[in-house]
């Protein structure tokens, strides 16, 4: 039986990709797909899940949510391009009811108590205002898997802080203690799936309506990323968050004690993990290791049966 998930994503274009693992992989029921801002505005974010959704054209559509602003408004637009996907501005047809993300939580876990895992790609704004709206809610979850934070390598956003926890570091604290099962995939293990040129180019080189749409914005980020960093490829960083539930036994985790600080001069958005033994109760299982060959040819196992039809 596939695995039932609800996606928070604010898409750029590593979860755009994402999102397209998501709703190809017949192991997974994508009910719905929550905006959030992060990379780019709320405005943008909701319309970005409708174009993603648009071009994509999955067998079935999940609802769709609209963004809540972040705390802090970071621009990810440098990497992304202007609106997000590529700098491109997408033409689409608006073809679903957009329901409030917070309230799409709510009600998508009401209807499927104990089934869902939400898999967070953005901030978590939008999860930590459904808690506000419904703290049950955290007991009806399976579980949720958060990309976010970063444990022993630097941060995305500051010295110490990756990009998700950075926009609402109240939000992820909150979440972190909201006290349902967590799964945290760090900065460390999304920074190491890698995508070569060449390797985006044979994994999207049909002239299908999804194919173009991919490498087109892929294309875009390769080129942003040789700009800013150096690096000739690009980081599939949320393409991990959909990793590590359809390849599970390629993830390696630990129980572990995680709180976001939240208050810091410097340091805010920053993960703390106590590595104290036994000082406190452990709240999520931390993503250590990752065999990324695996989690690569899900990938081209996917995206190749899907784009290819």
């Amino acid at each position: 039986m596939a695995q039932k998930v609800v996606l928070i994503a604010d898409p750029g274009i590593d979860t755009a990709v994402a999102i397209a693992l998501a709703l190809y992989d017949p192991q997974l029921e994508v009910l719905g797909i929550a905006a959030t801002a992060g990379n780019i505005s709320a405005e943008e974010a909701t319309r970005n899940v409708q174009i993603v959704v648009d071009y994509l054209d999955p067998p079935r559509w999940p609802r769709l949510g609209e963004a809540l602003a972040v705390r802090y408004d970071v621009d990810g637009t440098r990497l992304h391009g202007p609106g997000g996907l590529g700098g491109i501005a997408w033409p689409y047809v608006g073809r679903h009811r957009i329901f409030p993300s917070d309230k799409l939580l709510v009600e998508l876990t009401a209807e499927y108590p104990d089934a869902i895992t939400l898999v967070c790609l953005g901030p978590l704004t939008v999860l930590a205002r459904a808690l506000d709206r419904d703290p049950a809610l955290a007991r009806r979850v399976r579980q949720i898997v958060i990309v976010g934070g970063s444990w022993r390598e630097p941060g995305n956003a500051s010295a110490v802080a990756e990009f998700h926890f950075y926009c609402d570091p109240e939000a992820a604290r909150q979440v972190l203690r909201c006290g349902a099962p967590i799964i945290l995939v760090p900065l460390d293990i999304t920074r190491q799936l890698l995508l070569a040129p060449a390797e985006i180019a044979a994994l999207t080189d049909r002239e299908n309506r999804a194919s173009r749409f991919l490498r087109r914005i892929l294309h875009y980020g390769v080129g942003a990323t040789a700009r800013l960093y150096g690096i000739e490829g690009f980081h599939l960083k949320d393409v991990l968050g959909i990793g590590v539930l359809a390849c599970r036994s390629a993830f390696q985790t630990r129980p572990m004690t995680a709180d976001v600080e939240t208050r810091g001069e410097l340091t805010r958005g920053m993960l703390v993990v106590d590595l104290t033994p036994k000082r406190a109760a452990p709240n999520v299982d931390l993503v250590t290791e990752v065999q990324v060959p695996t989690v690569r040819k899900y990938l081209h196992r996917i995206l190749r049966r899907y784009l290819c039809d």
